[in-house]
């Protein structure tokens, strides 16, 4: 095993980490999952209360997945998607269109997050050029929002530590205010506020709209900018402005959709229709990189011509509609709709958030407690009255981590948001358990 850890170190380029924190520690090297639980090779188990990056829906290594790959493999592996086809593939796609809203009726493949983004971005940028609109070349994020680490994605999320050394790489686009509640950006408390966040969004539409295509958002959970959840309403009071205007709607559901809110998609809360909708991570229960884009047909149709009219949509991906992947997609889907287990999670989802109320609302350096479905956002501050943040330079969220794994946990923060992201199948024993043990790691690190 130490030899493993020393090729690891000197081998291997880890994302989204300071290599240094690892002079003197090594990664965790993950022998078997099973469940809720990572092992390593020293027999030590780990909740993985974020679903190993918000991807594991089901929990680690299920049979009825394990089997879909060794059938199809059978078969056959991979294939080019232009001008071929499988059977996988066809199926998935008439199964997610009939989750979705009804005038999503068109399924692009990609293989991750970002390049389901990607795809959104440039289906709406080209559909306007089709359609003879040449200045609508804009797009409008909300800050704190995150779409991935593309050059695209990163255009239209918020700037932040994961991506401002880029922003020379940025193409220009409009941000609106993020509906933060707990520090919001008026000073508004929820209980009054009249979604004051909103109003830039009208006055901005009213002045640009010949030169926006569309805007893009994470529905309900600002996952990336801190577990942000936000109330269902604004949806709806931003779909009333965005709907009198003529640009698209497009909604990023990496890392909510197929159930972590409660519903199948975080959107099904609000009365909203997307122009584009970005799946990925639980579409396959993070066991083979997958991702989707849906659209309607009426931008499908702004492509549809003969070859010569440069109305191609000239994009793809390697590994585009991979059977294989779309073959755990589906058996992913058959567990969570033939087990019926959006519905049977309602009761787990109203425990685990009477457990973390109960057990973490009173602490004197927990700011804020933000939940949605099996996802629980924690907000560390120095000074509750104030709402005063640690520095980033003390690293608190580091901290606790290193902690949480003396006791079982992984708890990988958010620079000072603690959270969970817990797979729908967990027990109520485990969620018990989890928060004993949290309790003791934030015990240990703040008394």
């Amino acid at each position: 095993m130490e030899s493993l850890l020393e090729k690891d170190r000197k081998y291997i380029w880890h994302p989204y980490t300071q290599m240094k924190d690892y002079e003197k520690r090594y990664h965790i090297l993950v022998k078997k999952a099973k469940g809720i639980k990572l092992y390593d090779y020293k027999r030590k188990w780990y909740y993985d209360t974020i679903s190993s990056w918000w991807c594991n829906i089901l929990g680690h290594n299920i049979p009825e997945i394990n089997r879909a790959i060794k059938k199809q493999i059978k078969n056959f592996e991979h294939t080019l998607f232009a001008g071929l086809t499988n059977e996988p593939a066809i199926k998935l796609a008439e199964r997610i269109i009939k989750l979705t809203d009804k005038n999503l009726t068109r399924v692009f493949y990609s293989d991750n997050g970002s390049t389901a983004v990607e795809v959104a971005l440039k289906l709406s940028f080209q559909y306007w050029k089709n359609k003879g609109y040449k200045k609508k070349e804009k797009f409008i994020f909300l800050e704190n929002g995150y779409h991935g680490d593309t050059i695209g994605a990163m255009s239209v999320s918020g700037v932040s530590q994961f991506n401002n050394i880029f922003k020379p790489l940025f193409f220009k686009a409009y941000s609106i205010p993020s509906p933060y509640c707990y520090r919001c950006p008026f000073g508004k408390e929820r209980e009054k506020c009249n979604f004051e966040c909103l109003k830039p969004l009208e006055r901005l539409l009213k002045k640009r709209e010949k030169e926006i295509s569309a805007i893009i958002l994470e529905p309900l959970v600002q996952a990336a900018g801190g577990m942000i959840v936000y109330p269902e309403e604004y949806l709806n009071r931003l779909y009333n402005i965005v709907k009198n205007f003529n640009i698209h709607i497009i909604l990023d559901e990496i890392a909510v959709g197929f159930g972590r809110t409660g519903k199948m998609f975080a959107y099904q809360y609000s009365k909203i229709k997307p122009d584009f909708l970005a799946l990925s991570k639980a579409l396959t229960n993070g066991t083979i990189p997958l991702s989707i884009t849906l659209t309607t047909e009426k931008i499908y149709k702004a492509f549809y011509a003969d070859y010569n009219k440069n109305k191609t949509f000239f994009h793809g991906h390697t590994f585009t509609g991979n059977p294989i992947a779309t073959s755990v997609a589906n058996a992913t889907l058959d567990i969570i709709e033939n087990e019926n287990l959006i519905e049977k999670s309602q009761p787990i989802i109203n425990y685990l958030h009477l457990q973390v109320e109960e057990n973490f609302r009173d602490y004197k350096f927990i700011g804020d407690i933000r939940k949605k479905g099996f996802i629980i956002g924690m907000e560390i501050v120095k000074d509750k009255k104030k709402k005063e943040i640690y520095p980033l330079q003390k690293r608190i969220g580091w901290k606790i981590y290193l902690e949480g794994l003396k006791y079982n946990l992984i708890l990988r923060p958010l620079g000072n948001v603690i959270y969970y992201y817990l797979p729908i199948t967990i027990k109520r024993k485990e969620i018990d358990d989890i928060i004993r043990r949290t309790r003791v790691v934030l015990n240990n690190i703040f008394n």
